[in-house]
């Protein structure tokens, strides 16, 4: 279960306090699609805050697009792309109820052990884009976080075994227009900007869920009062979450240090200072590299935990499904 802190003498407004915890727990599917998020009332009595002020998280939560309202029911996990039965196909579109047999036909199939080439005649519309010899995979995120896109791209071909193309948002609408097939990959942070670009061009995003750092979360719980924590990433964006995530944990408790993994400026005060440092998965060898070039100013080497995983496993399982690839 999803518990809230908020810090009400954080220089943080409490509303962005409480934003960024509901999409870090949509993103990293602790709410899955379809999930009811608390009511107004219990958040109020869980968290201190004011009802017009989570009120006014879940109308920003809704126009972002990872949550919908049901009037009289309440506020869920807005389902994306695959999630929902969206299809890109124009005639998929036009015969949702006949779409959802093909798929549910479709994966029954695959689950006997059958072949996607053996499948095709009866399935092309729905399987072109599954085919290994077609399927082109896109992954996109905003510029401003390109580095959150390297870490999805490695991890994605690795596990995949297919080439990846990282592709600025801001480039998607070019690039889908020199391509007839494809799948376009983000995480659910920029689902709603990605949906609205692929699909003029009758092209599917499929939304990755993050890794829920758990273990992560675990070792800024246990840190002693007056800690260092060190955070290094490619990603910009992980960083910020994480600053707010730590703070709303732990307050003043722990003084944090952030350094994206290209900054060796910032990364060398950071190793001289934190005792703890938490990185992603490719920025390790570089952390390891820059404590090993300062050990003869180091009195004691900080401890480094590796996050081995960007993406949910889940969700890599779901993606080689959906491209017919195991």
């Amino acid at each position: 279960m999803v518990q809230y802190r908020i810090q009400s003498d954080s220089e943080i407004p409490a509303s962005k306090q409480l934003f960024d915890q509901i999409q870090f727990a949509i993103a990293s599917r602790q709410y899955p699609p379809g999930h009811k998020l608390p009511s107004t009332r219990q958040l109020a009595m869980e968290t201190g805050l004011h009802r017009n002020t989570i009120s006014k998280v879940y109308r920003q939560l809704e126009e972002t697009g990872l949550v919908e309202s049901m009037a009289g029911s309440g506020i869920y996990v807005k389902a994306q792309g695959h999630e929902a039965g969206a299809h890109g196909s124009p005639l998929l579109q036009q015969y949702p109820e006949a779409s959802k047999v093909v798929q549910e036909s479709l994966d029954q199939l695959l689950g006997q052990g059958r072949s996607l080439s053996q499948a095709r005649e009866l399935f092309l519309a729905e399987i072109d884009w599954r085919l290994r010899c077609s399927a082109r995979v896109l992954v996109t995120v905003e510029s401003r976080d390109m580095g959150a896109g390297e870490l999805m791209a490695q991890e994605l071909e690795s596990a995949l075994g297919i080439p990846v193309q990282l592709v600025p948002m801001e480039e998607l609408a070019q690039t889908l227009e020199r391509t007839n097939s494809g799948t376009v990959v983000t995480n659910r942070y920029f689902i709603k900007l990605a949906e609205e670009i692929a699909a003029p061009k009758a092209v599917r995003v499929i939304p990755v869920d993050i890794h829920d750092y758990v273990p992560e979360i675990d070792i800024v719980k246990s840190l002693p009062k007056g800690s260092c924590l060190g955070c290094v990433s490619l990603s910009v964006g992980i960083l910020g979450i994480a600053e707010v995530l730590i703070h709303s944990l732990r307050g003043d408790d722990l003084l944090v240090m952030t350094a994206q993994v290209h900054d060796r400026y910032k990364l060398k005060a950071l190793v001289r200072t934190a005792k703890t440092i938490i990185s992603d998965q490719a920025s390790y060898p570089t952390v390891k590299q820059a404590i090993s070039d300062a050990r003869d100013d180091l009195i004691r080497a900080p401890k480094i935990f590796c996050s081995e995983t960007y993406i949910g496993s889940k969700s890599i399982s779901l993606l080689k499904r959906e491209l017919g690839l195991g």
